[in-house]
């Protein structure tokens, strides 16, 4: 299964914007294929990772507004065809890559290019730990715009982009630690270090997919079903996929806007009944009646203990998370 989750600037998810399942099958032997042929030849109707294009092109047509909507994506998304048809649909992207491409006249790549260009600013984050220990950590931005150049095997079918090449690296990674790298790429301009931090943080927001597939497998256990037929599993994921969707929704919800009514995210019963079998003693950190109260009384519920010293109810994920 491949998804697409809507998000907003302040990483509150709105639904799915596009699922994609698929079996192997169609695609068996395509890791054989690749030591025999360059895979950048190999047009990409007959990849795996068509499925990149098709959830971009079914988000386009559900959103409707393919101007307003920022398409961000890992390094499996660095896919010179996804950039060819963002600029076909009218919309835009911020994707970090893993392959570096020709650029200019084509006698030297993206990187060669970026060597030469000066750090215009810093940009400060916080890393979390497998420890859960939280350090700062300042990266140096740099950002150039720079046309790129499709693969060569496919020149004649896609034209040349202008594109702008976002780098944020942690220059001084202390020891034991794989230093922080970033590099990104965009159809948007570039004009200052205020905009190309404002980039990094919309693809920061990436990391909500990974809880939402957190809660799809830790939380739901979809990958213990054991149903017969594909159809089956599709379905019973698709329930889990919204189900998934609430919590992820309900927790950012509490937390962008804590003073929300619980009206907002639960219905008249589901809090009478809350409220009848979870005291409102020991709940000493929200506002009675709010959406955090309630969400904390269902936190309890799972074995949170509501502390004055606890952190607000989560769902924990270790990563980097942008700090401003």
């Amino acid at each position: 299964m491949h998804s697409s989750l809507a998000v907003t600037l302040d990483g509150l998810p709105l639904g799915l914007a596009a699922v994609k399942f698929w079996s192997r099958d169609k695609f068996r032997g395509t890791a054989q294929l690749k030591r025999k042929i360059n895979p950048t030849r190999v047009p990409i109707e007959t990849k795996e990772s068509i499925r990149w294009l098709q959830n971009l092109r079914q988000s386009v047509d559900l959103l409707g507004q393919p101007d307003r909507c920022i398409h961000v994506g890992d390094r499996e998304s660095d896919i010179y065809e996804l950039y060819c048809l963002t600029k076909e649909l009218g919309t835009h992207f911020v994707v970090r890559t893993v392959v570096d491409r020709l650029a200019g006249n084509g006698d030297h790549t993206i990187s060669a290019e970026m060597r030469d260009v000066e750090t215009v600013g810093r940009h400060l984050i916080e890393v979390r730990a497998d420890t859960d220990q939280v350090t700062k950590v300042y990266l140096d931005i740099r950002f150039k715009r720079i046309r790129v150049l499709p693969p060569i095997g496919k020149k004649k079918r896609y034209p040349a982009l202008d594109l702008t090449v976002i780098h944020a690296v942690e220059p001084n990674p202390p020891a034991g630690r794989k230093r922080i790298e970033w590099k990104l790429l965009t159809d948007l301009e570039v004009n200052s270090c205020e905009e190309a931090v404002e980039k990094i943080r919309w693809y920061a927001m990436r990391w909500k997919i990974e809880v939402f597939h957190k809660i799809l497998k830790s939380g739901c256990r979809a990958e213990d079903a054991r149903l017969r037929t594909a159809d089956r599993v599709a379905n019973l994921v698709a329930v889990f996929c919204i189900m998934s969707w609430r919590v992820l929704w309900l927790t950012m919800l509490a937390r962008t806007a804590p003073e929300t009514p619980p009206t907002a995210a639960l219905t008249e019963q589901e809090i009478e009944i809350l409220d009848q079998i979870v005291s409102n003693a020991g709940n000493r950190q929200a506002t009675p009646g709010s959406l955090i109260f309630y969400l904390t009384k269902l936190a309890r519920l799972g074995g949170y203990l509501a502390r004055i010293s606890d952190p607000p109810p989560e769902i924990r994920s270790s990563g980097a998370a942008s700090a401003g």
